[in-house]
């Protein structure tokens, strides 16, 4: 079981989290990810090792928090009109954002930090929210799609196994042929 509480907005809760993340940031921007620790994260973060400790467990559940948040999309993708032109292009900005080094740290950390699955599942979600609001979309426009799990068979799951373990040459046009291919015999895909 998962030791986040519930975290009300604006309350303390939400408030500790928020230092506690920004904490992390800065310090990883400042001394790197392998000399953070709990006790120095708690320290910028103006709160206690022990709230750290007891919220989070451990520095890669923390680690793993951060994750989750800064993967978290902060807009639904770009409507450019026909759903082939909304895939390819959020397939390409996924891309480029995941497969940078940062990207793929965030992957990392969210998969390995949370023994329940939880921040993979909801690092999962977002990008299936995404699809569904493209696919949404297409369907208002009466264009042809597949469903969004077959969007996620197709070009999300190829990207990220790409991505964990064979990350050269990773180009826009690579997002762009998946992207393609999910569509062939739904419509136009030119």
């Amino acid at each position: 079981m998962s030791r986040k509480p519930m975290v009300r907005p604006g309350g303390r809760s939400a408030r500790v989290q928020q230092a506690v993340h920004t904490a992390v940031r800065e310090l990883q921007a400042e001394v790197g990810r392998p000399e953070l620790t709990v006790p120095m994260v708690a320290a910028r973060a103006g709160v206690t090792p022990s709230t750290v400790y007891r919220r989070w467990g451990d520095l890669q559940e923390l680690l793993s928090d951060v994750a989750v948040e800064h993967l978290r999309p902060e807009a639904p993708p770009e409507d450019h009109g026909r759903l082939l032109d909304d895939l390819r292009n959020w397939a390409e900005q996924f891309l480029e954002e995941m497969a940078a080094p940062t990207g793929r740290a965030y992957i990392r950390d969210a998969l390995l930090g949370d023994p329940d699955g939880d921040n993979a599942g909801q690092c999962s979600d977002f990008a299936a929210g995404q699809v569904g609001a493209m696919l949404a979309r297409a369907a208002e426009r009466g264009e042809e799609a597949p469903d969004a799990e077959t969007v996620i068979d197709r070009v999300v799951a190829p990207m990220m196994y790409r991505i964990l373990f064979r990350p050269d040459g990773l180009t826009g046009a690579y997002a762009r042929r998946l992207a393609e291919d999910a569509l062939a015999g739904f419509g136009p895909t030119r």
